[in-house]
């Protein structure tokens, strides 16, 4: 008889972040135990705690892998009919089109209570997206679609501002955070980074109201 083919464990780390995703939109982020994601991929507990310290490293994970796998930022890169104002703009868009990941997004909002999860999520942002932000900036600098002096400190505050919007970093009513949005599109558009069309206003007004629903 042959024995079974033992998984390794990349393997069981991918399959793990494959049922969570799925237990995650389906059930819940917070009704969803580390023994249902086991159940599903068919292993004990232990080796989830071989792959995972937690739960919340787990959204964690899954929020990165999503992102790399569908990269927005890649998407409007090789876009040539656009600018770089037009390209953050599309970005923007393109980026809250992502039904999943968004879903996922949303329901990661409470783990950020935990200043670990939110040094990583914060350190993570810096490391990859500051880069990708400076690149679309001096693209519009460049082709004369963004008027600024402070390309390198827009590429570091932007991907921040997220973490300031979120109820569960800086508590706030569902109309404080309407509030501190405006302050932000109107400090951005100061700084030469006039983001706001009919289609960006569409989605941040989606974005604003599912953190604020979430959060109550």
């Amino acid at each position: 008889m042959a024995r079974p083919v033992k998984k390794m464990p990349e393997q069981w780390k991918k399959e793990i972040l494959e049922a969570a995703q799925k237990l995650f939109i389906s059930k819940g982020y917070e009704e969803t135990s580390i023994s249902d994601i086991m159940e599903m991929v068919g292993g004990a507990k232990g080796m989830f705690y071989r792959c995972f310290q937690s739960k919340e490293e787990v959204m964690h994970a899954l929020g990165n892998q999503m992102f790399f796998s569908n990269n927005p930022f890649e998407k409007v890169k090789k876009r040539t009919d656009l600018n770089g104002l037009q390209k953050i703009r599309e970005l923007l868009i393109f980026n809250q089109s992502d039904t999943e990941r968004n879903q996922i997004n949303i329901q990661a909002i409470s783990i950020l209570k935990d200043p670990h999860i939110l040094a990583a999520a914060v350190e993570e942002n810096k490391r990859v997206l500051t880069p990708l932000w400076f690149e679309l900036l001096e693209e519009g600098k460049k082709d004369g679609s963004i008027q600024t002096d402070y390309a390198k400190e827009l590429s570091e505050l932007l991907p921040l501002i997220n973490f300031w919007l979120m109820p569960s970093v800086y508590p706030a009513t569902s109309e404080e955070i309407r509030h501190k949005y405006q302050f932000v599109i109107k400090v951005l558009s100061f700084m030469g980074l006039p983001l706001i069309d009919d289609e960006v206003s569409a989605i941040a007004e989606k974005f604003l109201a599912d953190i604020s629903t979430k959060e109550e």
